[in-house]
């Protein structure tokens, strides 16, 4: 197993000016090919798993399978919780950047302003995604329940799994029985293969 902090990310420096999605998809394809990994299972939380989206639709030869939880495909209140959504537009207006002083701050900014920017995915593109997906949101999720539904009815070999009372991080709060589903996803063939 190999856990990657993606760029900007716990661990991995990012001194650029732009960030995106599509960037750190081509990162985590450049870090495999440097490990000399032709193709591996990924699981992505968050942005992660809008990450895991991205590297199946921009490097399918990379993919084996793609476990995606808590991802959206565009930033506005019909992905995202509303009242979170409202909170984020809030804090748009109102942090007064100059007052950034650590290299810290500057960088926690540019990862806020990437999830209230970002991803802009189409429905469309969802369908080049070929390897199987197994895609996983909570019922309390700050991603709509309904959203969620849309990833997965728009991937054409793709299961959905929704965790009842979870929040975004189905991954801590049902740990578990989420490492044994995910795992069994893995290794299992996907129906009809």
């Amino acid at each position: 197993m190999i856990l990657l902090d993606s760029r900007a990310q716990g661990k991995s420096i990012d001194t650029n000016d732009s960030l995106s999605f599509e960037m750190m998809a081509d990162d985590e394809a450049a870090f495999l090919t440097a490990l000399h990994i032709d193709s591996a299972y990924v699981l992505g939380f968050s942005d992660g798993g809008i990450n895991s989206l991205c590297l199946a639709m921009r490097h399918p030869s990379k993919v084996i399978k793609i476990a995606s939880t808590g991802a959206n495909l565009w930033p506005d209140s019909t992905a995202i919780n509303p009242s979170s959504w409202k909170s984020d537009q809030k804090r748009i207006l109102t942090t007064d950047v100059k007052s950034f002083k650590t290299t810290e701050d500057k960088n926690r900014w540019k990862l806020f302003l990437l999830d209230w920017f970002q991803p802009n995915i189409t429905l469309e593109s969802l369908h080049t995604i070929k390897c199987p997906s197994l895609i996983i949101g909570g019922d309390n999720d700050l991603i709509n329940v309904q959203h969620t539904v849309l990833i997965f009815q728009h991937i054409p070999q793709a299961y959905l799994w929704i965790l009842p009372n979870s929040g975004h991080a189905t991954l801590r709060e049902y740990s578990s029985l989420f490492n044994k589903q995910v795992d069994d996803f893995f290794s299992t063939p996907f129906r009809g293969e």
